[in-house]
């Protein structure tokens, strides 16, 4: 079973699927090669596809450079705001057209979450900032050799496809509740010991305009959605920004209140980007800088990140637009993996930190996009977002985020094809559902489950059902979730 959802998403309900791997359509040379046709989609879904998915992760051009610039190095130094705006929009735009055209998969890449912070508070105040870049693309190399020894896709084939179910269904849960996070609709308890770690809004009930706009933005979208309007995500997001800004025109909300972004009209709609840290990196400098343990410990983190969140992503995101094919497998699956592990070269070359597939890209599928065109229009946003980043960035979180949380409804129905009466599937497949919210980590929820799956299989005597590279990546896991007291032993000996 491919777990297509085609049927649900809510502009074409009633149209016909074509079955992945049907003869191409008769169409344009656009239309045969990007198969818009033939998996059941048009030019207008894709575009806006491609426009939800920007809209949806436009917040990576604020935040990254908050991430990375508010961090210093170990010589004091700072990275440029201007300049960071400027390489996290250009790496974004050039690598996610490339996975479109490379990956014909509606799939965007950006600077990664998480693996910017590590950079930012891990390795930076280990090394200058060059270095930390340069170990970045090392990183990147390392996981393009995975993809061409076949190693990466092989991981991938071997996963059940129950699990595969289940780390959708993970991701769904995962980015609704960033939604709900970076709306102020969940926050955590500030200062509280022996209490609920989150709560309502920011004291325990709902309060403050930008919340409001939040839960404007989720019942029009729902409502939308549930009425089958064609573009329901995106109209929301439009819709919604619209109110908000007038809301932060007419009524007196401080800027903090809207988190990273108030949608105020800007005074400039056009910016000349600054392209000064193109290249600013130093391949083998953090050699000389730390010791080769540290350093082969800090690789393995990133790898390991950004191996399995991407492979998350991956799935996650093809299975919900119904392009896995009969056995499971994604399609195009091995260009689509060395493209991710060249924007993570591509994202530390330019010192934007590593560059990964986004699950924000659920949100173009969301609104009918099925094929890399919509990758196409993301990332020539991303290239306009270099010049009008002033008009990118009028759109808040609370208008963002309610996307999300319809998404996250879009990929949780996928657990209806887990099969619960298999505690062998079903106690991985919840591991790996729950641990991705409850640790803010798709590596995480997919790492538990592997380790659940393999000890359940062994302890019921099937072990010999478990493929070897799972035996592997589960051992490599045990050694992630154990990383601090391993490199104490490290250094102890």
């Amino acid at each position: 079973m491919s777990g297509r959802t085609v049927d649900r998403t809510p502009e074409t309900p009633e149209t016909p699927k074509t079955p992945v791997g049907a003869a191409p359509s008769r169409g344009s040379a656009v239309d045969r090669y990007f198969k818009i046709s033939e998996r059941g989609s048009t030019y207008g879904r894709e575009i806006r596809g491609g426009f939800a998915t920007f809209f949806t992760m436009a917040y990576i051009l604020v935040l990254n450079p908050i991430i990375l610039g508010g961090a210093e190095d170990k010589f004091g130094a700072h990275l440029s705001g201007p300049q960071l705006v400027t390489v996290t929009a250009l790496v974004a735009a050039v690598m996610t057209a490339i996975m479109g055209l490379g990956g014909n998969l509606p799939l965007a890449v950006a600077a990664g979450l998480g693996l910017n912070a590590v950079v930012a508070f891990q390795l930076a105040p280990l090394m200058s900032w060059p270095d930390a870049m340069g170990l970045i693309v090392l990183e990147g190399l390392l996981i393009c050799g995975l993809v061409v020894t076949g190693l990466r896709e092989a991981v991938m084939h071997a996963i059940p496809q129950s699990l595969k179910q289940a780390i959708s269904v993970g991701i769904g849960l995962f980015i609704a509740f960033i939604g709900f996070i970076d709306a102020g609709f969940v926050t955590r308890i500030p200062g509280e010991t022996g209490s609920v770690p989150v709560q309502l809004g920011a004291s325990g009930q709902l309060a403050g305009w930008p919340v409001l706009v939040f839960c404007l933005g989720v019942l029009l979208t729902v409502a939308l959605v549930a009425r089958k309007v064609r573009g329901a995500i995106l109209i929301g997001i439009a819709v919604t920004t619209v109110v908000a800004v007038v809301i932060n025109e007419i009524a007196d909300i401080a800027p903090a209140a809207w988190g990273l972004t108030a949608p105020s009209v800007p005074e400039d709609i056009v910016a000349a980007p600054d392209f000064g840290l193109v290249g600013a990196f130093s391949l083998f400098g953090a050699f000389e800088q730390i010791g080769v343990v540290t350093l082969v410990l800090l690789v393995f983190t990133l790898l390991l990140s950004d191996f399995f969140d991407t492979m998350g992503t991956v799935v996650g995101v093809s299975n919900e637009a119904g392009l896995l094919d009969e056995n499971g497998k994604v399609p195009n699956l091995g260009r689509v993996l060395l493209i991710d592990g060249a924007a993570a070269v591509a994202g530390g070359a330019a010192s934007a930190s590593s560059n990964t597939s986004y699950i924000e890209s659920a949100a173009g599928v969301g609104e009918g996009a099925r094929t890399g065109f919509a990758s196409l229009v993301t990332g020539a946003l991303f290239g306009l977002s270099l010049f009008l980043a002033p008009l990118a960035l009028i759109v808040p979180a609370q208008a963002a985020a309610p996307a999300l949380v319809v998404v996250g409804f879009l990929l949780m129905a996928q657990v209806r094809n887990i099969d619960w009466e298999k505690y062998e599937i079903a106690i991985p497949a919840f591991l790996t559902i729950v641990i991705m919210p409850f640790t803010y980590s798709i590596t995480n929820g997919i790492g538990a489950g592997f380790v659940a799956y393999v000890l359940i299989k062994t302890v019921l005597g099937k072990a010999r059902e478990v493929h070897w590279l799972l035996w592997g990546t589960a051992a490599l896991f045990l050694v992630y979730f154990a990383i601090d007291p391993v490199e104490q032993l490290f250094h102890a000996g």
